[in-house]
């Protein structure tokens, strides 16, 4: 995990552990950024994932941003951090594992942004509970969530369609939110200097209004998996073996543009719903199901 740090790192000393993957950050003008994407006011309450020293902690708490609630599992900076917010009424910390611990406000205030600086290892479980998945409603309706994390999978969240880094995972959280580059964090803001490079995202979350939309979402993780372990195969070498097509499905696939001979890469998130939709409407999937 990519743990934020100070301008006072050494208000308490720490020396970071490998295991939790611990660099901090020190770079003002990216935690300016930071808080500024978030647009706090008075109303907002916000979670922050892994505070770290709490030097973003630290600017959250300054921010209109009505109340922080923290997260943090290092034992020894859950020690250091309420020593250093302990005269701070507007601050709580819980201390454990972001993915099995109450996401709640100890002060019962309903939390609704979140800033999260997202460890590698978790990426895809934390996203899933903060935001949910295709096939399940999500578990919080936050308002929008500013989330540090790695560049690779930063540009593969927010990548359009024939992006190369266009995936499985673009469809899924593009159809789950909207996403937004926020800006670029080298490895050099933070000390020590990790090996890859980060990024900061802007999440907002869709009002999802399509009753079937979570259990079209089971078919079309399906989907995704079978088409993009061949992303350079096109669909009717993947998917089309599958599936028996009637004159309604091949209509409807012409209408939105997709075609058999598009390779997954190719095909934006709203017509990969349709494509999961028509499937499920109009036509026999081969073997039952995939």
């Amino acid at each position: 995990m990519l743990a934020l740090g100070s301008k006072t790192l050494n208000d308490f000393r720490h020396i970071p552990r490998k295991r939790f993957g611990q660099h901090w950050l020190r770079d003002q003008r990216v935690l300016d950024q930071i808080v500024k994407a978030a647009d706090l006011n008075p109303d907002d309450c916000v979670l922050e994932v892994g505070p770290g020293k709490g030097a973003l902690t630290e600017k959250l708490i300054e921010s209109h941003a009505r109340f922080v609630q923290g997260i943090e599992l290092d034992r020894d900076l859950v020690i250091g951090l309420k020593k250093r917010f302990s005269h701070q009424n507007k601050f709580s910390l819980r201390e454990g594992d972001v993915l099995s611990v109450p996401l709640e406000a100890e002060n019962g205030l309903i939390i609704n942004k979140v800033v999260a600086n997202i460890p590698y290892n978790i990426t895809g479980p934390l996203l899933r509970r903060l935001i949910g998945d295709l096939g399940k409603e999500p578990e919080f309706n936050f308002e929008n969530l500013v989330l540090l994390m790695q560049k690779e999978v930063a540009q593969r969240i927010i990548a359009l369609p024939g992006d190369s880094n266009f995936s499985a995972l673009s469809v899924r959280i593009q159809l789950l939110a909207k996403c937004q580059d926020v800006c670029d964090v080298p490895s050099r803001c933070f000390r020590p200097a990790p090996r890859v490079d980060s990024k900061v995202v802007l999440i907002k979350p869709l009002k999802i209004h399509d009753k079937d939309f979570h259990e079209i979402g089971n078919l079309l993780e399906n989907l995704l998996k079978l088409a993009f372990s061949g992303r350079r195969k096109k669909l009717r070498n993947t998917i089309g073996s599958f599936v028996t097509y009637n004159d309604q499905i091949k209509e409807l696939f012409a209408c939105r543009g997709i075609s058999l001979d598009q390779r997954p890469q190719e095909i934006s998130p709203s017509n990969w719903f349709a494509f999961a939709k028509a499937l499920k409407d109009t036509c026999i999937i081969e073997n039952g199901s995939f």
